[in-house]
C-alpha cells in the first residue's frame, strides 16, 4: 500500500487503441484536455490490444514499461485516455505509485476548475461525489482503521464505511439543492412562456465559439477562450434581432464524447434550458477536420439528453480559417438549413440573424399598415421597437411600413394604437415610392 499523492501536475498520457466498433478516443483532443486541466504532458504511450485487460486494461507487460517510463520522466500522474473501473485504477496506482486518473476523472477536474456560479459548483461537486463513491476501494492506507478507545471497542465502524456513509449525506444535500435551482429555472422558463419569448439554445462540441458567438450578438462578456470548457455556467440573455423581434439567447456547457454520465445526471437543471429551446443554433468549427464527426457526436448527446428532436439550425463557425464566404444553405423545402460565418470577425451574422426570423416564423405576425401623415409618434413608436422591415411613401403623404413582431407584441400593441393595426395587410404591390427610414 503507499499514500496516495495530494497534487502532482507533471503527466503522462496513456491512449490504447481498440478494434473499430468498441469505445474510441481521440489522443490529440485528450491531450488538449489535459493542457485544459493545468497538466505538464511529459511524454505520451500507446497501445494497441483487442480488449482491455480486466487488471490493468493494458496488459501487465505494457503497464510495466508505462511504469518504468513514468518514472523516468519523473510524471507524478498517469492519465488514461479510456475509462478505468475503480479496480483498475487501485491496481495501476499500486503499481506505478503514483496518482492514476482516468478521462471521466479529468474532465470533471477541468469542470471543477471552470464552474463560477453557484449552480454549477454543486453541479460539478455532485459529480465528483458520484465519481468518487464508486472508487472509496482501500486506495489509502488510513481506511482500514477503525475508532478506538474505552467504549468503542469491537467491530466498529470502519474509516472506509464512515467516508461512505458522509459521502451519501453529502450526495443526498446537493440533491436537494439542484432541485431547488431546478424549480427556479422552470419558474423562469414558464414567465418566458406566458410572455411568449422563443427561446434560441446554442449547442455544439466544445471549442466550437460558442461563447465568442454569443458575446458577438448579445455584447455580453462571457469568459471566451481557444480551449476546452472554457466556460461551463449557462448564461442567458434577452435578444433583439431584425425580422425576428425579442427572444431569449441560452449560453450552455459544450458537449464532448462520451461526456461522464456523472456530468450528464449533474447538470440536467442546466440542460433542461437546451430541451425546451424552439430552436437550436448547433455551432459546428468549420476548421476542424473532423468537424463531420463532432456533428454526430454533438446529435447523440442531445439525444441522450432528450433533446434530439428539438429543430436545429446549423452554423459553420472559423470560416476566416478557411478563406471562405459566408453563405446561408436551405434544405429541400427551402428553409434555412446551414449558415457559413465568422463569430469572431462578424462577417454572416446578418446571414443568421434573417435564418432564425425565418426558421421562427411561426410566431411571428408579418403583413403591412397604412399610416396617416398625422400618424408619426406611432411611426416612430415601431421604429423604435424595430418592428418595421420596411417602409414605403403613400400617395396622400402617409405611409406603408411593413411589419414583423411577436404574436405577443402584436396583441399589446392592438391595445395602444386605436385599432389601427386589427387589420394587416399583403404587400400593398409594387409602383410605391420607398420612403428614407428615419435615423435610429
Amino acid at each position: 500500500m503507499f499514500e496516495r499523492p495530494r497534487s502532482g501536475e507533471r503527466a503522462l498520457l496513456v491512449h490504447v487503441n481498440l478494434p473499430h466498433g468498441q469505445d474510441q478516443e481521440d489522443l490529440q483532443e485528450f491531450a488538449e484536455l489535459a493542457a485544459s486541466a493545468g497538466a505538464r504532458v511529459l511524454g505520451s504511450v500507446v497501445a494497441t490490444r483487442r480488449a482491455p485487460d480486466p487488471r490493468y486494461f493494458v496488459g501487465a507487460g505494457k503497464a510495466e514499461e508505462i511504469r518504468a517510463q513514468a518514472e523516468a520522466l519523473g510524471a507524478e500522474l498517469v492519465l488514461f485516455n479510456h475509462e478505468l473501473s475503480p479496480s483498475q485504477e487501485r491496481n495501476l496506482e499500486r503499481l506505478f505509485r503514483c496518482r492514476v486518473l482516468d478521462r471521466t476523472g479529468l474532465i470533471l477536474d477541468i469542470f471543477a476548475q471552470r464552474a463560477r456560479s453557484h449552480e454549477g459548483k454543486l453541479q460539478v461537486e455532485l459529480a465528483q461525489l458520484r465519481h468518487l463513491s464508486t472508487r472509496l476501494v482501500r486506495g489509502w492506507t488510513h481506511l482500514e482503521r477503525q475508532k478506538g478507545g474505552i467504549g468503542l471497542r469491537g467491530p466498529g465502524e470502519t474509516q472506509l464505511e464512515t467516508d461512505r456513509r458522509l459521502l451519501g449525506q453529502r450526495i443526498r444535500q446537493l440533491n436537494l439543492r439542484l432541485d431547488k435551482v431546478q424549480r427556479q429555472r422552470a419558474q423562469g422558463r414558464r414567465a418566458r412562456t406566458r410572455a411568449e419569448l422563443p427561446t434560441v439554445s446554442l449547442v455544439g462540441y466544445t471549442n466550437a465559439g460558442k461563447s465568442t458567438l454569443f458575446n458577438r450578438l448579445t455584447e455580453a462578456e462571457v469568459y471566451a477562450a481557444d480551449q476546452l470548457f472554457a466556460t461551463l455556467d449557462p448564461t442567458l440573455r434577452r435578444l433583439e434581432l431584425p425580422g425576428a423581434g425579442p427572444l431569449v439567447l441560452a449560453d450552455t456547457v459544450g458537449f464532448i464524447r462520451h461526456l461522464p454520465h456523472d456530468l450528464v445526471a449533474a447538470f440536467r437543471s442546466t440542460l433542461e434550458e437546451t430541451r425546451s429551446a424552439d430552436l437550436l443554433l448547433h455551432l459546428v468549427d468549420a476548421s476542424d477536420s473532423a468537424h463531420r464527426e463532432r456533428i454526430g457526436q454533438v446529435n447523440q448527446v442531445l439525444a441522450d439528453i432528450d433533446a434530439g428532436e428539438v429543430p436545429q439550425l446549423v452554423v459553420y463557425n472559423k470560416i476566416d480559417r478557411l478563406g471562405a464566404e459566408p453563405r446561408l444553405e436551405r434544405d429541400e423545402q427551402g428553409r434555412p438549413w446551414r449558415v457559413w460565418l465568422s463569430a469572431r470577425s462578424g462577417d454572416g451574422l446578418d446571414l443568421l440573424a434573417s435564418a432564425i426570423a425565418e426558421r421562427l416564423g411561426g410566431q411571428f405576425i408579418d403583413g403591412w399598415v397604412t399610416l396617416a401623415p398625422a400618424q408619426g409618434r406611432l411611426r416612430a413608436q415601431l421604429y423604435a421597437s424595430g418592428f418595421v422591415m420596411e417602409e414605403r411613401a403613400a400617395e396622400d403623404g402617409g405611409s406603408h411600413l411593413h411589419l414583423r413582431f411577436p404574436a405577443a407584441e402584436y396583441a399589446r400593441l392592438q391595445g395602444t394604437t386605436d385599432g389601427v393595426l386589427a387589420d394587416l395587410a399583403p404587400d400593398p404591390g409594387a409602383g410605391m415610392v420607398a420612403a428614407a427610414a428615419p435615423a435610429q
